[in-house]
């Protein structure tokens, strides 16, 4: 006599075996010819019914007023919709990035050789058990290396060019210069001079350079001091050569391409040019604006630099323009000038020089194009 029982998808009949079950084997129910349905037949059913009616409504079996195909149409509307948001998105971020990168990308390199250059002279140092004073000649050679390579730099990304050489003083002398965003041509200047003429040039330094970590050595090697009055007096007694801009930071910071000098109330180093009797020499380099730039003065910086002294404001550029120093004739000591006098004689000095060698306002554009200019005088 046969059992029957209910099977799992309760219709009468035996039951199958459990272990055909297990193994997802189907066997007819007996009379019926049906199987039982699996777990996964009605999601395949289904797939297969909607894939069956997007076919139907693109190739127009269905009319467009069915409602499944008014919702295929807006969901595959919709999704190209996000995939062309999504994309343009990408491609703005990714050119706003690249832009970013090339804006601050050369900036960001000079620190990294300036630090690499500070590193090297810490090698050097400790690899000859050098204990002696940084301005003594035992570290020309160190010098020499690293002027090497900042002229290098200096022909290779500015074709770089120094003229006026013959109007420095064999003796002591204060350089006044026109600072730029990025004193980099300042840095060319000092290499190629220690160069030419095996000369050292001490720099007047704003206390913020001084704050930098990392950069002491480097600093007491090239001669950058903080520049008081006493130490450049005892520097111009020595028989050396000082720099310094007047403008400093406020004037790298928020002068701009019109090459506006902007020194405010200073006259320390008139007085200290008098008091020494020692001559004052002009300096100006071309396109250093067009090479570097700040971004566009905002009162808020303006502020937050004359109550912190700090630069806030990034440098941008670093583009290949032609740069060329000019070094103007000297102003002669002269026991009859007042102080006030002076400043006013060296500030008309390099006015001169901007308006004979600068295009204002500056343009970028002109500023590579000199890189391919063959005829230029260095009048």
């Amino acid at each position: 006599m046969e059992i029957w029982e209910r099977n799992p998808v309760g219709l009468p009949g035996p039951a199958p075996p459990p272990r055909a079950w297990a193994r997802g084997r189907r066997r007819a129910y007996p009379g019926t010819g049906r199987h039982p349905r699996g777990p996964c037949d009605g999601r395949r059913r289904r797939g297969q019914d909607m894939i069956g009616r997007k076919e139907s409504c693109t190739s127009g079996q269905i009319p467009m007023t069915d409602l499944s195909c008014l919702a295929y149409v807006l969901e595959e509307w919709t999704v190209a919709e996000y995939l062309k948001k999504y994309l343009s998105h990408v491609v703005i971020i990714s050119l706003t990035m690249s832009a970013i990168l090339a804006f601050f990308i050369v900036p960001l390199t000079m620190l990294f050789f300036i630090y690499v250059s500070n590193i090297l002279l810490l090698i050097y140092q400790r690899n000859g058990e050098i204990k002696a004073d940084p301005l003594s000649d035992v570290w020309d050679s160190a010098r020499k290396t690293i002027a090497s390579f900042w002229d290098i730099y200096a022909r290779i990304w500015h074709g770089y060019e120094l003229h006026g050489v013959e109007n420095l003083p064999e003796g002591p002398g204060i350089l006044v210069y026109y600072h730029g965003a990025i004193p980099v041509d300042y840095l060319y200047f000092l290499s190629r001079l220690f160069l030419w003429k095996k000369r050292l040039c001490l720099s007047v330094a704003d206390h913020f350079v001084f704050r930098l970590p990392g950069l002491k050595l480097l600093l007491e090697v090239t001669g950058v001091m903080p520049g008081t009055r006493e130490e450049c007096l005892i520097a111009l007694k020595n028989g050396r050569l000082v720099s310094v801009s007047p403008g400093g930071l406020r004037e790298a910071l928020f002068s701009d391409e019109s090459y506006q000098l902007i020194w405010g109330n200073r006259k320390g180093f008139a007085q200290v040019a008098l008091d020494a009797k020692v001559p004052i020499i002009p300096m100006y380099t071309q396109n250093v604006r067009e090479g570097y730039r700040m971004l566009k003065e905002r009162r808020f910086f303006r502020q937050l630099y004359e109550s912190t002294r700090l630069p806030f404001i990034p440098p941008y550029g670093g583009l290949p323009v032609k740069f060329r120093t000019y070094i103007g004739e000297p102003i002669p000591y002269d026991p009859n000038i007042t102080t006030e006098e002076l400043v006013e004689k060296t500030k008309t000095a390099i006015q001169a020089l901007i308006s004979k060698h600068q295009t204002i306002p500056g343009s970028i554009w002109k500023a590579l194009l000199e890189r391919f200019d063959k005829h230029h005088k260095s009048d």
